[in-house]
C-alpha cells in the first residue's frame, strides 16, 4: 500500500447501509495502518455504529455528515439533480476535490454511474465508462469481465474501448504484459452474433493494444481461455449474478448434505482444510468490488447486498486501483492510439 491513502466511503448506500459499511470501515483501518477513510453519511448513525465497535475516536475514521441518501428506488436522473447533499454525491465530490483518492459505494448503480460521470468526467477519448470485476476460473488466476451493467447496450467502438481498458486493468492486476481478450458471444464461430459484435471483433484484431483471441461462449468463462472477457452491460450483469448465485447454491447444497449423515460430517472434518480452500476460491464476497473505469478518478461499486466482509473487499480493491494508477495508464494508452490514428479521430472524445 502507498505511504498514505485516503478513500471516501458512501456509508448509507446498499441494502444494509451502515450495518455493513461501518464494521467494514473499522476492519479496514485496523488491517491497513496507512489507510484513512472518509465516512460520508448521517453523522448520528455513523457515530452510534462506531461507538458500538469502540472506534468512535479512531484518528483515521473521519465522518463527513451528509443529510441525504440515494435510495435503491431513486431514479438516476433525479438523484443527480436533487441529491447533491447525499452520501454518494459527497463521496464523489471528495475525489474530485482531491481530498480522497478513490470512492466506494454499494448504492444505486444507475445513480452512481450518472453522478460519477457528471462529477469526475470521462478520460480524453473514452466514450463510456465500464464496470469491471474479476471472477474465479479453473486456473490460479481470475478472469476480468466487463461491462457489468454500466451500459445496457454498447456499439462496436464502445466494446473496442472496453477491450483496451480491460487489458490494462488485467495486465496490472495479473502482472501480464499482453492479457488474452475475448468477446462474449453466442458461439465461437466468426459468423455468430450481431453486427456490432462482428465490427468490434474486427477493430480488436486491428490494434496492437489488444491481444484478441476471438469469441468465447458462456461456458468458457471459467476455463481460463481468456484473461479479459468483453460484453455489453446487460449480458455481463446477468452473467456475473448468475455465477454468484450458482456458487452460493453449490455451497448451500454441500453444507446441507453434510448435515444429513454423521459419516458425511466426519469426512468433512477430515477434509476441512481442502473445503476451506475451495470455499475461499469461489466465495463471491472476495470478488466484490467492480471498478468503474474510464473516469478521471477511481470509483468502486460494491454489491448492493454486500456483507461487511464483502464491503471490506471493495475498499481493498479501491486501494489496489490507486496503487496501480489505472486512470493514468488508460489515458496514456488512448493518447497513443489517437496519435497513431489507428481509428478515425472522430472515434475519440465524442
Amino acid at each position: 500500500m502507498l505511504t498514505h491513502l485516503t478513500i471516501a466511503l458512501d456509508m448509507m448506500g446498499g441494502d444494509y447501509g451502515p450495518r455493513s459499511s461501518i464494521p467494514a470501515a473499522v476492519n479496514a483501518v485496523n488491517k491497513h495502518p496507512n489507510l484513512t477513510l472518509l465516512l460520508c453519511g448521517n453523522e448520528v448513525v455513523i457515530r452510534d455504529g462506531l461507538n458500538k465497535l469502540d472506534s468512535l475516536n479512531h484518528p483515521r475514521l473521519i465522518i463527513k455528515h451528509c443529510p441525504e441518501v440515494v435510495t435503491n428506488s431513486c431514479e438516476p436522473a433525479l438523484a443527480l439533480r436533487n441529491k447533491k447533499a447525499s452520501s454518494m454525491r459527497i463521496a464523489l465530490d471528495l475525489v474530485k476535490e482531491g481530498q480522497a483518492q478513490a470512492c466506494v459505494s454499494s448504492g444505486n448503480t444507475g445513480a452512481l454511474f450518472f453522478m460519477a460521470h457528471y462529477v469526475l468526467k470521462m478520460l480524453p477519448g473514452i466514450k463510456r465508462p465500464a464496470l469491471i470485476s474479476s471472477v474465479p476460473t479453473e486456473k490460479k488466476q481470475p478472469v476480468y469481465l466487463l461491462d457489468l451493467g454500466a451500459n445496457v447496450h454498447c456499439d462496436a467502438e464502445t466494446l473496442f474501448q472496453f477491450g483496451i481498458m480491460g487489458s490494462i486493468v488485467a495486465g496490472q492486476a495479473l502482472s501480464i504484459e499482453r492479457p488474452k481478450v475475448c468477446l462474449l458471444n453466442i458461439g465461437s464461430e466468426d459468423i455468430k452474433g450481431h453486427e456490432g459484435i462482428k465490427q468490434a471483433a474486427k477493430m480488436m484484431k486491428s490494434t496492437e493494444h489488444i491481444n484478441y483471441q476471438g469469441y468465447c461462449e458462456g461456458s468458457d468463462m471459467f476455463s481460463g481461455k481468456a484473461d479479459v472477457i468483453v460484453c455489453e452491460g446487460f449480458v455481463g450483469n446477468v452473467a456475473l449474478k448468475t455465477c454468484e448465485g450458482i456458487a452460493k447454491l453449490i455451497m448451500h447444497k454441500f453444507t446441507k448434505a453434510l448435515k444429513k449423515h454423521v459419516l458425511y460430517r466426519i469426512l468433512a472434518f477430515a477434509l476441512r482444510p481442502v473445503i476451506k480452500k475451495l470455499y475461499k476460491r469461489v466465495n463471491p464476497d472476495q470478488y466484490n468490488g467492480a471498478s468503474l473505469v474510464g473516469l478521471r478518478g477511481i470509483v468502486v461499486k460494491s454489491h448492493g447486498n454486500a456483507s461487511n466482509k464483502a464491503f471490506l473487499a471493495a475498499i481493498e480493491e479501491a486501494a489496489r486501483e490507486v496503487e496501480r494508477r489505472i486512470p493514468e495508464k488508460i489515458q496514456a494508452t488512448f493518447a497513443q492510439i489517437a496519435a497513431k490514428s489507428e481509428h478515425p479521430p472522430s472515434s475519440f472524445g465524442k
